[in-house]
């Protein structure tokens, strides 16, 4: 297997399973991946904060700290790496947290590498494909008093910065792209998410109240993102 392109990719493994953590790093090397191994979760942010990766793959149990509290971390950090969350079969309420704060993807243990590596690899496609749609678009999207710099990821609103994790910038802009246009909520997870399955929909709802009690006056009484009842959710199109 290759990757879709020459470029060497550098992968962050969170695992404190060495054997595991060993056997993924060795396979990484079939798709032109280079990957450090962090065997705790401090040791893992120290990594993190020392390099850019291209992708993370990281387990929920970890030692010092666990990978749930870890991601979010990484999420609260501007720059965006995809993560890969590893789980157990039991552990149906740590996936949910993982998608809610913010990872990409899941897989539950035991699994396939290949399975694996074919994840990692369309994690990198869908990053490239969002490169390559941003070079094309416009650098500021514009909805009354709100700027969204597209390459900065930055979005200012009546001159005062305000802070988004990765995943609510990224939620803010496919709404603001599309002013008026209606989406119900397994769109959004399957179009901002990359996910298409049912029974996650709820963290759509959870990034939606959060990002209204940082971009919205009045939560209560939102000016940009509207509830369609019993459809979804739209960007006012008089913004």
């Amino acid at each position: 297997m290759i990757c879709d392109t020459d470029m060497k990719r550098d992968i962050l493994i969170v695992e404190d399973n060495a054997d595991l953590a060993s056997l993924i790093q060795l396979h990484l090397v079939d798709i032109n991946c280079t990957a450090d191994i962090a065997k705790d979760g401090a040791e893992a942010l120290r990594k993190y904060q020392s390099k850019q990766y291209d992708l993370i793959i990281l387990d929920i149990m970890l030692p010092v700290m666990d990978g749930i509290s870890l991601c979010r971390k990484f999420r609260e950090d501007q720059r965006y790496v995809p993560i890969i969350m590893l789980t157990s079969k039991s552990s149906e309420l740590d996936r949910v947290v993982g998608l809610e704060i913010g990872a990409d993807d899941y897989m539950t243990k035991p699994f396939s590498i290949p399975e694996l590596l074919a994840r990692i690899k369309a994690r990198f496609r869908a990053a490239e494909a969002l490169s390559q749609t941003a070079e094309q678009e416009p650098q500021q999207l514009l909805a009354g008093d709100m700027v969204i710099d597209l390459q900065k990821r930055q979005v200012i609103i009546a001159n005062e910065e305000i802070t988004l994790t990765a995943k609510e910038f990224d939620l803010l802009v496919h709404f603001a792209k599309k002013p008026g246009r209606v989406f119900t909520r397994t769109q959004l997870l399957d179009q901002v998410w990359g996910y298409q399955f049912e029974g996650y929909e709820h963290t759509v709802n959870t990034h939606i109240n959060r990002l209204r009690q940082k971009i919205e006056t009045d939560p209560a009484k939102p000016r940009y993102i509207l509830t369609v009842w019993g459809v979804g959710y739209k960007f006012n199109e008089q913004s």
